[in-house]
């Protein structure tokens, strides 16, 4: 497991024609509700052969334009990829 220092993140996947395991990223910003402002990510992790994304304690926002999540107020964000899932966890003002 890999804690960053992050406000907010967007998750989502990369287009593939396995139907079983997609590339997923993950994106580090600075500040809350980056699809909106354009800010750029600090660092973007990208795996490859991914099932399932497992969500744990955090408020998550489902953007439909681009079928991706968003976790904005964090203060950390853990990432935990164990084989075919990654596990986020971390801390969040709410």
């Amino acid at each position: 497991m890999k804690t960053y220092k992050a406000k907010s993140v967007i998750v989502g996947r990369k287009k593939c024609d396995n139907p079983d395991f997609k590339p997923c990223f993950i994106s580090l910003f600075n500040g809350n509700e980056p699809h909106k402002t354009g800010e750029v990510p600090f660092e973007v992790l990208d795996f490859e052969r991914i099932h399932k994304v497992v969500i744990q304690g955090l408020d998550v926002n489902y953007l439909l334009p681009g079928n991706d999540l968003i976790v904005n107020d964090l203060e950390s964000i853990d990432v935990d990829a164990r084989g075919e899932h990654i596990h986020l966890s971390g801390k969040q003002k709410k």
